[in-house]
């Protein structure tokens, strides 16, 4: 008599484990497509399963709605950046510079420049606002993105011999920066004035929130 082996059940559970996030990873790449074209207060779950290729039923396996979908989506894409960018610092990988406006240049480098992501990530942002829970949640996504590039930039500034007293008032300030050239660089994509003229404003912020060391 042979008895069963229970040895094949955890490998079914990966191969099913695999496979939902290949489902979720799908859906969340065709979310970001959808809301891109339709704009996230338009679309609906019905065009996201469409673009995705997947039922109803799938969809709900995964999220409970699309606000969720979306903050999973914003969760992937800034935990990404934020890894990028904490492993290029613990790494040592810091490159030569000689004055403010070469930090700068340095740390605009790491900073992405979506449009696509744009335009999803500003109307949503708009819809949080008019929701209490999800206001908290995208404001904490900004802090912890915020707060990735200061150990970055504060070892720049380092290296030309300032300081930052206060870390978390130069990360809200960068993001305000950030959002706002974002939109007048996206609105006018090949003038370059407007993108030097965002180097500059972000140089005056650096130097703004930042002193000469002792």
């Amino acid at each position: 008599m042979v008895t069963e082996s229970a040895e094949p059940a955890p490998e079914r559970e990966v191969r099913v484990t695999k496979r939902r996030a290949e489902t979720r990873q799908r859906l969340l790449e065709a979310a970001l497509a959808v809301f891109a074209d339709e704009g996230f207060g338009r679309s609906t779950v019905e065009q996201v399963c469409t673009r995705a290729g997947y039922t109803r039923g799938a969809f709900y396996s995964n999220f409970a709605s699309l606000d969720e979908l979306f903050l999973a989506m914003w969760e992937q894409r800034s935990t990404a950046q934020i890894d990028r960018v904490r492993q290029r610092f613990e790494a040592g990988d810091l490159p030569a510079v000689r004055d403010l406006a070469e930090v700068v240049g340095h740390v605009l480098h790491e900073v992405p420049m979506d449009e696509e992501w744009y335009r999803v990530s500003a109307e949503f942002t708009a819809h949080a606002l008019r929701n209490p829970s999800l206001r908290e949640v995208v404001a904490a996504r900004e802090r912890a993105i915020a707060a990735s590039f200061l150990p970055y930039l504060r070892a720049l500034l380092a290296r030309i011999g300032r300081v930052v007293p206060d870390p978390g008032a130069l990360g809200q300030a960068l993001v305000a920066v950030h959002d706002g050239t974002a939109l007048q660089c996206f609105t006018e994509p090949d003038n370059p004035a407007v993108w030097q003229r965002r180097a500059e404003l972000f140089g005056h912020v650096v130097r703004a929130y930042s002193v000469e060391a002792d």
